[in-house]
């Protein structure tokens, strides 16, 4: 494939880089890393004050943001998407926040991979002992299933999903697919808290809601029916 081609070695060399200016945009924002800190500078109105004095750093620094608050557990994603969502509207907020959250992943991913199971256990603790087990096609679809699931959680699963079989292109495709409903909905409820239109927000809600909902809803029908045939 065209990762296994370019080599892990400058993958994870670029990955490291990303992390690095993560880091650097997380310092510049909060003024500290300390994590006693971390609930006052990532508070929404916070991280969108300063999203929107960057000027055109503004993108860079929420996708860094994003892709961090993924590799490093404790910082919440929410408040950046939303506030995304206020500064750059819609789409566009969207876009950033889905860009840094496949970063995130791809970082936890092969950070997982590379430094092995014993490493992750001490992050993660019970949730490194999660199996994905199964065929490329059924990693798949579980790395895209839980991306769908609010209450599972994204980082943790990038990083078992590291400790898996499944291919890096496969874990990739299967997150950004699945991560783009959230991404644009945060980035909606960021817009429209600044708009007041929250009677569009509410149905658009519930048309990715049900658009989510359908491919379940299917896979349940086409297993009830195979039963009942057998």
């Amino acid at each position: 494939m065209i990762v296994q081609a370019w080599g892990y070695g400058r993958l994870i060399g670029c990955l490291a880089i990303a992390t690095v200016l993560s880091l650097a945009a997380f310092g510049f924002f909060s003024g500290t890393v300390s994590l006693s800190n971390l609930g006052v500078a990532f508070s929404q109105a916070e991280v969108q004050r300063h999203i929107e004095n960057a000027g055109a750093v503004g993108p860079l620094a929420v996708i860094a943001l994003m892709a961090l608050a993924i590799v490093a557990s404790p910082i919440p994603s929410a408040p950046i998407a939303l506030a995304a969502g206020a500064a750059f509207g819609h789409y566009l907020g969207a876009a950033y926040v889905a860009i840094g959250s496949e970063l995130g992943a791809t970082i936890a991913f092969v950070f997982a991979r590379k430094l092995g199971r014993s490493t992750v256990r001490r992050f993660l603790g019970k949730y490194s002992e999660f199996g994905l087990l199964g065929s490329q096609k059924a990693l798949m679809l579980s790395v895209f299933a839980s991306r769908l699931l609010p209450f599972v959680s994204f980082d943790a699963i990038s990083y078992v999903a590291g400790l898996s079989q499944l291919h890096l292109w496969r874990f990739m495709l299967a997150t950004f697919a699945g991560i783009l409903p959230a991404s644009f909905v945060l980035a909606h409820f960021g817009a429209v808290a600044m708009s007041g239109d929250w009677g569009t927000a509410e149905w658009i809600t519930i048309g990715l809601g049900v658009v989510t909902a359908l491919p379940f809803v299917f896979l349940t029908l086409k297993n009830r029916k195979q039963i009942d045939d057998e």
